[in-house]
């Protein structure tokens, strides 16, 4: 009986694991789960919560992030991210990747071995603007209490220090240009909470003339294109303001932000660009000669104990 007999076939395919299982115990189609899952460790071991926003708290027994605090950082469950670690679990898909690769702060060369690991495609090397820039990651460590946080020309927030949490709250829990706050703003009443109401009109007109600079600069970028392409379809209001064709590349500005413990804030809004104009690093200061520079020496002692209590 030889290869071209069908009995033959079928004892092979009898004998084969399926495609699922094989995955699942890190075989074939260049998919290594068990070095996928030690890498994730290692990664999460070495953050400190205060590098991704989080408070550090009396209870933690290793200086690394936990597991459900990884999970929620990337927008995962938390089974599933337990199950990659134990080297389990399904393939995970490009997306999937992609937002553990922000959640866990991968280097290009790490987050490019994370995907291999998993037997999928690497990404454009120039495509991503969600890798943190290394010098604004060190100078916003630098600027210690004050609230400060990395952001794409998107909008989308890369990683914010505990003060930073504190007064405007922690990111949201989905991923990729969908957690845009210019997209929310759009799209999820709630987001339009952090500003006074008569300064919305302001907002909108800011953001949308942003993102107008943003597509310039990004051409074909299949996000930029989807993003607009949704907010065109799901906003009235914003393609109101994008047929106005408003262009503006925001450098710095005054803001008034409601805190819900704090209230009214003044602060100056300072921001430093990447090379490229696609990442920019936002420091607040409060506005000299108001109220602000006390309450945001407060916002320091009640740390994110306000929007921890409204998640919970």
């Amino acid at each position: 009986m030889g290869p071209q007999t069908p009995g033959y076939q079928g004892r092979l395919l009898r004998g084969r694991k399926p495609l699922e299982s094989r995955v699942r115990s890190g075989q074939g189609g260049g998919v290594n789960l068990s070095e996928l899952g030690g890498f994730l460790r290692s990664r999460r071991d070495r953050i400190r919560p205060a590098d991704v926003g989080l408070p550090t708290g009396p209870r933690r027994r290793v200086p690394g992030l936990r597991r459900e605090e990884v999970a929620q950082l990337a927008g995962v469950s938390v089974d599933y991210y337990i199950e990659l670690e134990r080297g389990a679990g399904v393939q995970p898909s490009e997306q999937m990747l992609a937002a553990l690769a922000r959640a866990l702060r991968l280097s290009r060369d790490e987050r490019d071995y994370l995907f291999a690991l998993a037997g999928r495609p690497l990404p454009p090397s120039g495509s991503p603007a969600d890798h943190v820039h290394p010098g604004m990651l060190d100078l916003m460590h630098r600027l210690g209490g004050t609230p400060a946080q990395v952001v794409t020309d998107l909008r989308v927030m890369l990683v914010q220090n505990p003060a930073a949490r504190a007064l405007l709250g922690p990111p949201p829990s989905t991923t990729g240009w969908t957690a845009s706050f210019l997209y929310r703003w759009f799209t999820d009443p709630k987001s339009r909470a952090l500003y006074p109401p008569e300064d919305h009109a302001e907002h909108t007109r800011s953001f949308v003339a942003d993102l107008r600079a943003a597509s310039a600069r990004r051409g074909a970028d299949p996000d930029i294109r989807a993003m607009i392409m949704a907010l065109s379809a799901r906003s009235p209001e914003f393609s109101k303001h994008w047929a106005r064709h408003d262009v503006s590349f925001r450098r710095h500005d005054r803001k008034r932000l409601l805190h819900p413990e704090l209230g009214l804030l003044e602060v100056n809004c300072l921001n430093l660009f990447s090379e490229d104009g696609r990442q920019r690093l936002l420091w607040f200061t409060p506005a000299v000669g108001t109220d602000s520079v006390a309450k945001l020496e407060l916002l320091a002692v009640l740390g994110t104990q306000i929007f921890d209590q409204q998640e919970s």
